[in-house]
């Protein structure tokens, strides 16, 4: 077996040959792309709660461990203000009920002490520790209900741009299918 010629073992073993300087940039584009297309998976599928109202998209934000976010509504048959406040798992893939405020003792409103722990502060009930997991939340506008949410910093008056009977949904999905929701 013969050896390569001199100029072979040249541009193979020689680093200032040009045809390994070739080879080098590729490897180095191919590395950049790998890190690239591993960048874009890891943020296109991290998870991100989706508000949607009527098919419409109203926020999509990250969904960080611990996040708050509250529902406020008038109780239809109370006819007087409730809050739930939820916060994001720390998985990230369920909304827990954390408590419920509400000025009205009655009819579908939670009191139960296995529910949570119950107590009255001025006019306001309080049912906290309740610890409700929902995958996701498919809430209606009602007539007179004033449906609103906060999330984080924003504040939501669902009622107000949407007839009632819409439906919102609250939902914990990957980014990537939170920008592609068109259900």
């Amino acid at each position: 077996m013969r050896p390569f010629p001199m100029e072979w073992r040249e541009i193979l073993f020689h680093w200032e040959r040009p045809l390994c300087k070739v080879i080098l940039v590729q490897k180095e584009f191919l590395l950049c792309g790998l890190g690239v297309i591993l960048a874009l998976w890891q943020v296109l599928t991290m998870p991100c709660l989706v508000v949607t109202a009527g098919g419409q998209r109203l926020l999509i934000k990250e969904a960080v461990p611990g996040m708050a976010l509250s529902l406020r509504f008038i109780h239809s048959v109370q006819k007087t203000p409730v809050e739930e406040f939820l916060v994001v798992s720390e998985a990230r893939d369920e909304l827990l009920l954390t408590a419920t405020k509400y000025q009205s003792f009655g009819v579908g409103l939670p009191f139960s002490p296995a529910e949570g722990e119950f107590t009255q502060e001025g006019d306001y009930f309080y049912l906290r520790g309740q610890n409700r997991h929902f995958k996701k939340l498919d809430l209606r506008v009602g007539l007179g209900t004033e449906l609103s949410l906060s999330i984080a910093d924003k504040y939501l008056p669902v009622y107000e741009d949407y007839a009632p009977g819409t439906l919102v949904e609250l939902k914990l999905v990957p980014l990537w299918k939170g920008l592609v929701i068109d259900e």
